[in-house]
C-alpha cells in the first residue's frame, strides 16, 4: 500500500524505525536497575535486545518452545528460529523483542508485533511469545515484560496490546488476569 494512501495512525507508526523504539526504549524502559517488588531481591531489567544477546537469549527461546511442547523430534525447524532472530534487527519487520536481564544473565523474553485491524484504525500489538526462566517465576519479571510490551505500544501510538496461551498455563493466568481482560474468545487454527 503506498504511503500517501496509510492512514495518519499507520504512518506515524511506519516512521518509527527500530532504532527510534529502540531508543526510546533504552530511555523509557531502563533508566537503571529496577526493583520490582518485595519478593524481588535483585535489580532485574528490561531492554531491547541487542544482536550480541543471541547466546543468551536461545535458551530462553528454546525453553519457550518446550513449554508449548516445541522440542526434540516436534522442535522448530533451525531456519525458524534464525529468520525469526534477524527479524528482530530488520527495520523493515514489525517484529519486535525485549529481555529481563538480571546480573549479566538473560532471564526472560517477550516478543511482539505491531499489525493492521479492521476493527480499529491505529495498528494493534499482538504479544506473540512471554517467557521467563522456572527460577524467577513468580517474581515480577513477566509482569516487567509485558508492562514493557505496553509502553512500546504507547510510543508507537497503538492502545491495544493482547495474547493468547494455551489454557493449562494457570501460572501464567494469574498474571494474565491482572494485567489484562480475556475477552472470552476462543482461537481456532489451522495449517494450509
Amino acid at each position: 500500500m503506498p504511503t500517501a494512501h496509510v492512514p495518519a495512525a499507520h504512518a506515524q507508526l511506519q516512521m518509527l524505525s527500530k532504532a527510534d523504539l529502540h531508543s526510546l526504549a533504552d530511555g523509557l524502559l531502563a533508566p537503571g536497575p529496577r526493583i520490582v517488588d518485595a519478593v524481588m531481591t535483585l535489580p532485574v531489567q528490561v531492554r531491547p535486545v541487542a544482536q550480541g544477546d543471541y547466546s543468551a537469549w536461545r535458551p530462553l527461546w528454546d525453553g519457550y518452545n518446550a513449554f508449548y511442547g516445541r522440542h526434540g523430534e516436534t522442535a522448530l525447524a533451525e531456519n525458524i528460529t534464525q529468520t525469526t532472530w534477524q527479524r528482530f534487527f530488520d527495520p523493515s519487520e514489525p517484529l519486535f523483542a525485549v529481555v529481563a536481564e538480571e546480573q549479566g544473565q538473560l532471564v526472560g523474553l517477550a516478543h511482539y508485533l505491531f499489525h493492521r485491524s479492521t476493527t480499529r484504525i491505529e495498528p494493534s500489538c499482538y504479544l506473540s511469545d512471554l517467557f521467563t526462566l522456572h527460577s524467577r517465576r513468580g517474581q515480577g519479571v513477566g509482569r516487567l515484560l509485558i508492562e514493557a510490551v505496553y509502553e512500546q505500544a504507547r510510543l508507537a501510538g497503538v492502545k491495544r496490546v493482547y495474547w493468547q496461551t494455551h489454557e493449562s498455563n494457570s501460572a501464567g493466568r494469574l498474571l494474565y488476569e491482572k494485567l489484562g481482560s480475556h475477552h472470552g474468545f476462543i482461537v481456532y487454527v489451522r495449517d494450509v
